[in-house]
């Protein structure tokens, strides 16, 4: 496998330093980082909310929607 030397501040070294695993190199513990800032699907997010809270997001969202249309419609007529 190719490696590359990256420059970083000591503060930056010691702060991957402290999190790194007992076993896991820094290559590792990169990607472990970096694998958990990947983008995720809706489905990820399914079920963290109660029903009530949906409700209420889809009820500010539907105000908001009607919102921009009437601003919309105002502006073109």
């Amino acid at each position: 496998m190719t490696t590359k030397t990256l420059t970083i501040a000591e503060d930056a070294y010691d702060l991957l330093a402290q999190n790194k695993l007992e076993n896991e190199s820094f290559s590792q513990e990169i990607r472990r980082i970096m694998a958990t800032r990947q983008k995720k699907s809706p489905f990820d997010f399914f079920g963290i909310l109660t029903e009530q809270e949906g409700e209420r997001v889809e009820q500010v969202i539907n105000k908001r929607r009607e919102f921009n249309r009437r601003v919309k419609e105002t502006k073109y007529t």
